[in-house]
């Protein structure tokens, strides 16, 4: 009722805003933030006359290089993979994003596998296997290809919030 009374239904701004902001990424990047940036720099920003977000986008962003990386790729994954919002709030075709539009060809291929009529069963179910494993593909494709490029930075990210000992 609230994302209709704000005039949200059917537009890319509800898609983007839902996934907005996570508590779990905010705990990430506080974890980092608090366990790897020395108060010592604060202290010599400030006498060095450096205001509270001088400071933040001087010295505390690019030294955070490692876990911005892991968190744009989390909300990557995130809105790559989401399709539910998209089914909630969503009834434009044109705003529709890939997930759905790969639910709507598995959903017709299996209408086409069940109503195969003069075609022989064991065909129908062959070419149903083959449009799930490439849609499948495609689905993950992009993902794979984006992981290489920041991988140096995720393996550092990720081992923020682990247990040290």
């Amino acid at each position: 009722m609230t994302v209709s009374s704000l005039g949200l239904i059917s537009t890319r701004t509800i898609l983007i805003l839902l996934g907005a902001i996570n508590s779990y990424n905010l705990i990430i990047a506080r974890t980092f933030i608090d366990n790897s940036i020395p108060n010592e720099l604060y202290e010599a920003a400030v006498l060095d006359g450096c205001s509270h977000f001088a400071y933040f986008a001087r010295v505390v962003i690019p030294l955070s290089k490692a876990v911005i990386s892991v968190l744009i790729l989390y909300y990557a994954v995130f809105h790559w993979n989401d399709y539910f919002n998209a089914l909630l709030f969503n009834n434009n075709n044109a705003y529709d994003p890939l997930q759905i539009v790969l639910r709507r060809i598995l959903l017709l291929n299996e209408a086409f596998e069940s109503g195969s009529g003069g075609i022989a069963g064991g065909y129908s179910q062959s070419f149903a296997d083959q449009v799930k494993y490439a849609v499948i593909i495609v689905s993950t494709l992009p993902i794979l290809c984006v992981y290489p490029f920041i991988q140096k930075y995720f393996e550092k990210g990720v081992m923020i919030g682990a247990v040290k000992g």
